[in-house]
């Protein structure tokens, strides 16, 4: 089965971060800041890592136009944040896709990096890798401890916080099957952790 990773920096030092990837054999790494610089990891600030990675073998690459949370276009932002399900379908966000399709053919192992510790809380998880979920990828989220957790995991905590009651349902409520949860679960997520645009000032490139 083909597999792309995700992972948070904020959760490594960087010494931590390399022997990770190494771990799970990761020989190209793919930035989905759309600003690759840190105020409190420089390490992680593109030039530096794209350098360490470079000596250490792995490739580096930044695909802020591609996956970025943070999209010049406001057509995208439908309710006033970056609607990911809308974005998804976007010629930039398909080309994405198709390079890393391709690179996987090549045998390249795919990470998808972004600053958060926690895949549900990023749009690294809940914009990119959920298409490539549903695309047939075996997607590991890698924790702080060098861990990783399931898609099919991070879905069950994601409905878990939005359909806390969901097992006493009364027979007055409105039957809904858990696709229907996991779907209403990420549109609820997005709705939360979308980027929003200030209507006077345009968009704010916000450094974190």
């Amino acid at each position: 089965m083909k597999e792309v990773f995700t992972i948070g920096y904020a959760g490594f030092k960087i010494n931590e971060f390399i022997r990770v990837l190494k771990e799970y054999k990761i020989n190209s790494l793919i930035d989905v800041r759309s600003n690759p610089i840190s105020k409190f990891y420089e390490e992680y600030n593109q030039k530096n890592l794209e350098k360490l990675l470079s000596s250490t073998g792995m490739i580096y690459r930044n695909y802020r136009k591609e996956f970025g949370a943070r999209q010049e276009d406001k057509k995208y932002y439908k309710n006033g944040y970056l609607d990911f399900n809308l974005y998804t379908q976007s010629n930039n966000f398909l080309e994405g896709i198709r390079k890393i399709e391709a690179g996987t053919k090549s045998n390249y192992t795919f990470v998808f990096m972004c600053a958060e510790k926690d895949p549900s809380t990023c749009h690294r998880n809940i914009m990119v890798a959920r298409e490539f979920y549903k695309l047939g990828y075996d997607v590991k989220n890698i924790r702080s401890d060098g861990s990783y957790e399931s898609q099919e995991s991070m879905e069950k905590r994601l409905v878990e916080r939005y359909f806390p009651n969901r097992n006493q349902l009364t027979l007055f409520s409105e039957s809904i099957s858990w696709q229907q949860m996991v779907k209403r679960s990420y549109d609820l997520r997005n709705s939360e952790i979308g980027y929003r645009i200030d209507e006077e000032a345009g968009v704010n490139w916000q450094v974190i």
